[in-house]
């Protein structure tokens, strides 16, 4: 009987049509001869096939953690086709294997699309976190962080390219990032501005408390919403009133972002204002509610009292 996986790839080359969904999982965990099969049959696809099975490879490796499609996303950065490209970057967003940083490096440095290069950027910022929690080798952390510096530093580069490299750069507390984090939250270009705010919070430095507590009055939505989830990622207890405020946002994703922040700052008065979202008739904010409740138990409450209030739910 003829593996699955040799079944899916004739009938790729031969029909050059989407299979159906489940037809895929053979793509999943291949060893090192697989993996060049698969390569072989994935050169000779319609780049709009390669295009669709590479974005449904990574909606279903979203989806389903027990599938490994990191093969062939490996085989898709060297796609000739851009979309293949950057969808491949985002597909291996978990993949912790330090071989990748050279590959990541590469599409950052030398790609000919900014889509690319944008995810490489935002890609390597795992390998800094890495690197920083001691949890892997220096040198490919002083490689990624290297690149990520000159791109960023790059003027040729585009906005887009420049800025995510500086959200993966925040996890670096140096006076270098710290420069560059001062420079692009002085500029007006509204982008750079949101991912200067974006890697205050990431920076895990309540120096930055004044900038990201003034950008909660920011007219421009995505500016406020980025400094909502800073003010949870630095805990930072001072803006609990202005969250409050915030968690009535006309803009849906500003409300759950202000409850998010409120679990991770916690206090009794974030606790209250929790406790009364929870009552909302609004589904999607009472879920956010209920869930950053769970964040505010687990991270500053009694645990015996959390994992209670979890089973007690788990039984309804």
């Amino acid at each position: 009987m003829e593996r699955p996986l040799n079944v899916l790839l004739d009938k790729l080359y031969e029909s050059a049509e989407m299979p159906e969904q489940a037809s895929l999982y053979p793509l999943s965990n291949l060893d090192a001869e697989d993996a060049a099969h698969v390569r072989e049959t994935w050169m000779c696809l319609p780049v709009e096939l390669r295009q669709q099975l590479i974005n449904r490879l990574v909606e279903l490796a979203e989806a389903d953690f027990e599938v490994d499609f990191s093969a062939v996303f490996r085989i898709g950065l060297d796609d000739e086709d851009a979309e293949v490209r950057a969808a491949a970057v985002d597909g291996l967003w978990e993949d912790e294997d330090v071989r990748l940083v050279p590959l990541l490096i590469a599409r950052l440095l030398e790609d000919e699309a900014d889509a690319v290069r944008a995810a490489a950027a935002t890609s390597l910022g795992r390998f800094i976190l890495l690197g920083e929690l001691d949890k892997i080798r220096q040198e490919p952390r002083v490689s990624a962080y290297e690149a990520l510096l000159a791109a960023c530093q790059d003027p040729e580069n585009d906005t887009e390219v420049q800025r995510r490299a500086l959200e993966s750069l925040a996890y670096v507390s140096n006076a270098t990032v710290e420069d560059l984090i001062c420079q692009a939250y002085s500029v007006p270009e509204e982008k750079m501005h949101a991912s200067a705010v974006f890697a205050m919070g990431r920076s895990a430095d309540t120096r930055w408390a004044c900038q990201v507590q003034q950008e909660l009055s920011n007219p421009v939505p995505e500016l406020r919403y980025e400094a909502t989830l800073a003010c949870g990622k630095l805990q930072l207890r001072e803006t609990v009133d202005e969250l409050e405020e915030l968690a009535d946002d006309a803009d849906p994703e500003i409300q759950e972002a202000a409850l998010w922040a409120l679990g991770q700052i916690g206090g009794e008065q974030a606790r209250q204002i929790l406790e009364r979202y929870c009552q909302a008739r609004d589904e999607a904010i009472r879920t956010a509610a209920e869930a950053a409740m769970d964040e505010l138990e687990f991270l500053h409450g009694d645990l015996s009292d959390f994992f209670t209030r979890l089973m007690r739910e788990s039984d309804r």
